[in-house]
């Protein structure tokens, strides 16, 4: 069974970018994700990364 939320790091190494730079998508919105736990560690659901692709190509299109 696939998994269906993702951790930063993982997020980060899918992106082939930084845990920081994923931090700052969430907090800002442009990622959509989940906190989860009394430490607030952040889950990004597969759906919602996949968008977030889709979004980010769309508008290099010039959508």
């Amino acid at each position: 069974m696939p998994r269906r939320f993702h951790t930063i790091p993982e997020v980060a190494e899918s992106l082939a970018t930084s845990e920081q730079q994923i931090r700052a998508l969430l907090r800002n919105g442009d990622l959509e994700g989940v906190q989860i736990g009394g430490r607030g560690q952040w889950r990004v659901e597969d759906d919602k990364l996949e968008e977030y692709i889709e979004r980010m190509y769309a508008e290099q299109r010039g959508q």
